[in-house]
């Protein structure tokens, strides 16, 4: 439980309320306190346009975390609570409202009168049909909370989750350079002096120049070279996927439990009449 001073100092602040799923429900408003143990049980949350909305919230629950106050509740919830005017003091009824829309036992830490039927102190008299022709044994000594009867409490342990952001995965893409080695095959021409005796085939081809002269015959050679072009081509699909894992996590928290034990320090004494 948050004390009554780390309240009033999240409140002069300007902390906020953080709702189970992360994302800031509201600033935080008023605080309210149990009539009799004067612990804090309600917050009031401003919402709206410049605050001017109050919803309450339970503390049972409610953790702190730095300025901000963390609730496990969302904000669409804690917007939708039944509307109750922040007043100063909540009513038996007002509070029995809210109790049941969050789902909690009712009859804890009023901020007014308990109305429960059974522990009423309206009257004075145990109301409950079990207990109606019995009559009042004994008087108070501890002072006004009790009557003819203890009531007996317990803290329960209500235990819930929040999201919240542990990291970050991100795709990056660049470019990395690389020798690629690839065997193709070329063609070159190459020059072969070849000699052919005269026949009666080319003697004719041999007689038609000149008998003796100076002359040149040129040929041209050919060979291919490699030639690289490089084509940009898509290969595949990348994307991030999230899996979500269930583990199971123990919490340990203490809870107070009221005892009632009998405290008898009567004495009996006999005498014998003779």
């Amino acid at each position: 439980m948050i004390s009554s001073e780390n309240l009033a100092s999240l409140s002069s602040a300007g902390g906020n309320v953080i709702g189970s799923d992360g994302g800031k429900i509201g600033s935080i408003g008023q605080i309210y306190a149990d009539d009799e143990t004067n612990e804090p049980t309600w917050v009031t949350v401003k919402t709206g346009f410049f605050g001017s909305n109050e919803s309450f919230v339970p503390l049972q629950s409610a953790s702190q975390e730095g300025h901000d106050l963390v609730v496990p509740y969302t904000k669409d919830k804690v917007k939708e609570a039944p509307n109750v005017a922040p007043d100063g003091h909540l009513t038996p009824q007002e509070e029995d409202e809210l109790y049941s829309y969050y789902e909690l036992p009712s009859g804890a830490g009023y901020t007014g009168t308990n109305t429960d039927a059974r522990t009423s102190t309206g009257t004075g008299t145990d109301t409950d049909a079990g207990t109606a022709d019995r009559g009042t044994v004994g008087h108070d000594t501890s002072g006004p909370t009790t009557d003819d009867a203890m009531t007996r409490s317990e803290e329960q342990l209500h235990v819930g989750t929040r999201t919240e952001e542990t990291g970050r995965a991100r795709l990056r893409k660049y470019v990395v350079t690389e020798n690629v080695t690839t065997t193709v095959p070329v063609q070159r021409e190459e020059v072969r002096l070849e000699r052919e005796p005269i026949t009666d085939a080319n003697v004719g081809d041999a007689k038609a120049g000149p008998a003796i002269s100076e002359e040149e015959h040129e040929v041209i050679l050919h060979e291919e070279r490699p030639v690289v072009e490089k084509e940009t081509v898509p290969v595949e699909r990348v994307r991030l996927e999230k899996d979500t894992v269930t583990e199971q996590h123990n919490v340990t928290e203490e809870v107070r439990k009221e005892e009632i034990e009998l405290d008898d320090d009567s004495s009996t004494e006999r005498r014998n009449d003779r």
